[in-house]
């Protein structure tokens, strides 16, 4: 899809990604084109799922989680089946906010919150007798020092 993205696309990209909640009337106004085309291209990259979703970022602290920290979990087997059943978990987790299974000796990375110390100690454990994990470290965050989108633009 890459190479079928024109400078117009790539603008819209990039001005939806720093606000998702932009009316079409300004993204249209910010990359030069009258509202219906702009309204057309942005369906048109949702369609090519180009644009996966919409979501608001919310402050974790102004929600009472103060505790934001990240899980690096080593398994005992990483067959299929087991990789599943992990997998599986994770997405059930509310407290697990992103999960990436890398390659090399840490299996998966979890980006978790937790409301406060107790709550992560409770994470913690609850990830450690998970069948089939091997190993668990955990680092709490100190400060956000950079959080952007995923995509550079």
């Amino acid at each position: 899809m890459r190479g079928r993205l024109d400078s117009i696309d790539w603008a819209i990209l990039k001005e939806l990604q720093a606000d998702g909640s932009i009316t079409n009337v300004e993204l249209a106004r910010r990359v030069g084109l009258s509202a219906p085309p702009c309204l057309r291209r942005v369906r048109a990259l949702e369609q090519a799922g180009v644009i996966k979703a919409y979501r608001a970022l919310l402050d974790p602290k102004a929600l009472g989680f103060e505790i934001v920290c990240f899980a690096m979990v080593q398994l005992a087997s990483q067959g299929q089946k087991e990789l599943a059943a992990f997998e599986a978990r994770m997405t059930e987790w509310p407290m697990v906010r992103e999960c990436w299974k890398l390659s090399g000796e840490v299996d998966f990375i979890l980006k978790c919150v937790a409301l406060n110390l107790a709550a992560f100690q409770g994470l913690v454990s609850d990830l450690t007798a998970l069948p089939n994990v091997r190993n668990v470290r955990t680092a709490l965050t100190l400060d956000l020092v950079k959080d952007e989108p995923l995509v550079p633009i």
